[in-house]
C-alpha cells in the first residue's frame, strides 16, 4: 500500500514511514493511494470473529509489507488485552432504534485508546528496526493527550510532548496526562485554545529547522495509522447488527473530524452504512459546512464537552481531497486560501457528494443535557456530554425507525462528573483502576501561546535527552 499527500507535493511513502512521519512534508495529510475494497462475502465472513481477528482483516490491506499478518495480530492482541471489557467496544441497547458503542473501556477511559494503544506499539516496533529516535508532538482537546501518553510512557526511542489549552479541559482529563511521571513524557499547558495548540503543532511539522532536527512525529488523528485503527470498530459493530445484509447508521460526536472520517473510510471499503451523522456542539463549523457549505472558523466557545471545542477540523481536508477528485493541487490551493482567510465555501457539487452519506446536527448545551436525562430515564444509562451530543443528533436525524442508529460513546461519564451530575442528579465514579487519580502528583509546564517559547522548551529537553 502506497500513501500520498492530500496536497500532492510530498513523495509517496509506505505504511511504516507514514506512521513515523505523521504529517506530510508539504503540510498535507497522508491517505492511501486507493481505498481497499471488501466484497459482501468478505464482510460476511468476518461475522462472529473476535475484535482482534476483525482488526487484522480490516487493517491488513493498509499495512502492506510493513507488518506481516502474524506481527499485526500480535500487536492487536497486546493492545486490546489492556481493555477492561472482553468485547473491546461493546454495544448497549437503549431502545428499539438507538444503541451505544462503548469506546471507553481502555486504560484512559476514552475512544482514543482504541487507536493509540496500537499506535504506541507500532512506533516501538518500527523504531526497533532502525537507529533513530522519535520526538512525538501533539495537541489535545482532552482525550488524545492522556491516551497517547499512556501508550508511549516508558517506551524506548520516543519522547512525547503534549500541548493542551490551560483551564479548558476537565480535571480528570488533565490529571490523566500530568500525573504520568515517566522521563519521556512532557506536558505543556498553553495560554490559548485547542485550535491555537493544533496550529502550533502543524507549524512545527512544516518548519524544517525544527522537524528535521528532532525527527518529529504525530499521534493526533493527522497520523494515518490512528485513523486506520478506528475503522475497525465500525465493521465490528455493523456486523453485530446484521451487516452486510442490513444497513446501520452511526452518530459521531466530533470536533476534529477524525472519528467520523474513519466511518467514511469504512463505507468506501464496502461496509453498508446508511448515514454518518456528524454531531457538533455550538462550535459548529462542520455542521455549517455540511448543511450550507460555509466552512469558516470563528472563535472557540468553551462548553461542557471540551473535546469538541474546536473550530478548525484537520481531518476535513482528507474528505475535501476525495470530493475534489483526489487532485492534490486543488486541495493545496484550497487549504492555503483557508489558512489565509479562515474561511472557504463548498460548491454545490461537493455538497451533493457529501449528502449522499453525511447528515449533521448542531446540539447546544440544553440539548446535550436533555439527552443525558433521556438516556438515564429511559434505560438507566449514564453518558458523558460528548456522547449525549451524538445521541441527541441521532434522535433528531429523521432516519427511518427500521434502521438502527449507533451513537459512539466516546468517553466514560466519570471524566465529566460535574456536567453529568447537573443533568441527571447522578455523580459518576471513576472505575477502580484509575480511582486514585486525584491523589497522584502532577507535573506540567505552563507556557504562553507563543511558537518560539514552546519550540524552545521542546528543543532544550529533546536535545538534553538525546543530543
Amino acid at each position: 500500500m502506497e500513501y500520498i499527500s492530500t496536497r500532492g507535493q510530498a513523495d509517496p511513502l509506505d505504511f511504516e514511514n507514514v506512521t513515523l512521519a505523521g504529517l506530510a512534508g508539504d503540510g498535507g495529510l497522508f491517505v492511501p493511494r486507493v481505498w481497499p475494497k471488501f466484497s459482501e462475502t468478505e464482510i460476511s465472513d468476518m461475522a462472529g470473529l473476535s475484535y482482534v481477528e476483525v482488526a487484522v482483516r480490516v487493517m491488513t490491506p493498509f499495512v502492506g509489507n510493513s507488518l506481516d499478518e502474524g506481527e499485526l495480530r500480535e500487536l492487536c492482541t497486546q493492545a486490546y488485552g489492556r481493555f477492561a471489557h472482553a468485547a473491546v467496544t461493546p454495544l448497549v441497547q437503549l431502545d428499539q432504534q438507538y444503541w451505544l458503542m462503548e469506546l471507553f473501556h481502555g486504560p484512559t477511559l476514552a475512544f482514543k485508546d482504541v487507536a493509540l494503544q496500537l499506535l504506541g506499539l507500532m512506533f516501538e516496533k518500527f523504531l526497533g528496526r532502525r537507529d533513530t529516535h522519535l520526538t512525538v508532538v501533539g495537541a489535545t482537546s482532552g482525550d488524545t493527550g492522556s491516551a497517547a501518553i499512556d501508550a508511549l510512557a516508558g517506551r524506548e526511542k520516543v519522547d512525547i510532548f503534549m500541548l493542551h489549552p490551560d483551564g479548558r479541559i476537565s480535571d480528570v482529563q488533565r490529571r490523566q496526562m500530568t500525573t504520568v511521571l515517566s522521563p519521556n513524557v512532557y506536558n505543556i499547558a498553553i495560554d490559548g485554545s485547542f485550535d491555537d495548540a493544533q496550529t502550533m503543532v502543524k507549524r512545527m511539522f512544516s518548519d524544517p529547522n525544527f522537524s528535521g532536527k528532532f525527527n518529529v512525529s504525530a499521534v493526533n488523528s493527522i497520523n494515518w495509522a490512528r485513523l486506520m485503527a478506528q475503522i475497525v470498530y465500525y465493521f465490528v459493530t455493523a456486523l453485530q447488527l446484521g451487516a452486510p445484509k442490513r444497513k446501520v447508521a452511526f452518530s459521531v460526536p466530533t470536533g476534529n473530524f477524525g472519528d467520523v472520517f474513519a466511518g467514511y473510510v469504512a463505507a468506501q471499503m464496502g461496509l453498508p452504512i446508511e448515514k454518518l451523522i456528524v454531531a457538533t456542539n455550538v462550535n459548529d463549523i462542520l455542521h455549517r459546512a455540511l448543511s450550507t457549505g460555509d466552512y469558516s472558523a470563528g472563535n472557540v466557545t468553551a462548553t461542557p464537552a471540551p473535546s469538541m471545542d474546536i473550530q478548525v477540523s484537520s481531518n476535513f481536508e482528507r474528505l475535501l481531497f476525495d470530493l475534489e477528485g483526489r487532485d492534490g493541487g486543488r486541495t493545496l490551493t484550497r487549504m492555503q486560501n483557508f489558512e489565509n482567510d479562515r474561511a472557504m465555501t463548498l460548491d454545490e457539487d461537493m455538497l451533493t457528494g457529501l449528502r449522499g452519506l453525511f447528515v449533521s446536527a448542531r446540539v447546544d448545551n440544553e440539548g446535550m443535557a436533555g439527552a443525558m436525562r433521556w438516556a438515564y430515564e429511559e434505560s438507566r444509562e449514564i453518558i458523558d456530554p460528548h456522547t449525549a451530543i451524538g445521541l441527541q443528533a441521532a434522535r433528531v436525524s429523521g432516519i427511518d425507525a427500521a434502521t438502527p442508529i449507533v451513537t459512539l460513546a466516546t468517553a466514560h461519564p466519570a471524566k465529566f462528573p460535574d456536567a453529568v451530575e447537573r443533568a441527571t442528579g447522578n455523580r459518576p465514579m471513576l472505575p477502580s483502576r484509575v480511582g486514585d487519580l486525584f491523589e497522584r502528583k502532577e507535573d506540567y509546564a505552563k507556557l504562553s501561546c507563543d511558537y518560539d517559547a514552546v519550540t524552545a522548551y521542546i528543543g532544550e529537553r529533546a536535545t538534553a535527552r538525546h543530543g
